[in-house]
């Protein structure tokens, strides 16, 4: 039996703003876990999008389909391929090799 699962990923690079005060606790809590910024908002939105049931209602609708997407995100190149990516727990230190995320207003 394998000692590492290794999962296909594809990362984008995506520009958001936050606060000041927010940009500060992703920094915080990233330090605190140990753990890149880019880990910390994944992780937290993953985490929300999860346990909020309303919105598990909602991606079940067809209204879900359609939305029109309001994110900026930087598309890879073509000839990219995806990265592979070891599956770990949040506080592991992240790959060199992952492609951050831009959070405005933070040390990502």
């Amino acid at each position: 039996m394998p000692l590492l699962e290794v999962t296909q990923t594809r990362h984008v690079s995506a520009s958001i703003r936050l606060t000041d005060s927010t940009a500060v606790l992703v920094d915080q809590y990233a330090a605190f876990i140990k753990a890149p910024a880019d880990n910390v908002v994944e992780e937290s939105l993953k985490h929300v999008f999860a346990k909020d049931r309303e919105f598990q209602e909602f991606l079940r609708t067809p209204e879900a389909q359609r939305v029109t997407p309001t994110l900026r995100v930087r598309r890879a190149a073509a000839n990219e391929a995806p990265e592979p990516a070891v599956k770990k727990p949040v506080s592991a230190a992240s790959s060199a090799s992952q492609t951050p995320a831009v959070v405005a207003g933070s040390k990502a």
